[in-house]
């Protein structure tokens, strides 16, 4: 997976790294965060969408990402918009 680095948060210590990656062939954002706590995570299993199971399917994952990368998801997205992907 040919994998695009975007950005990590600037505002986080040495050994934490929130970033933004895309996937160029799949065209996917792909995100590294801080684990939520059980608390929301449990918050997010519960949450209803009309449509859609309650839960978190074993595939899936809740993570946190900093409202400071803001700019970097929304650069991954235009990335990932492109039809010419880097």
């Amino acid at each position: 997976m040919p994998l695009l680095f975007v950005g990590i948060d600037p505002a986080t210590e040495k050994d934490k790294s929130p970033t933004v990656w895309v996937d160029q062939e799949k065209k996917e954002l792909v995100f590294q965060g801080w684990k939520p706590s059980p608390e929301l995570e449990a918050e997010c299993a519960v949450f209803e969408v009309p449509g859609h199971a309650r839960g978190i399917p074993d595939d899936e994952a809740v993570i946190r990402i900093p409202a400071s990368m803001v700019h970097m998801i929304r650069e991954a997205c235009d990335v990932v918009e492109r039809a010419d992907v880097r």
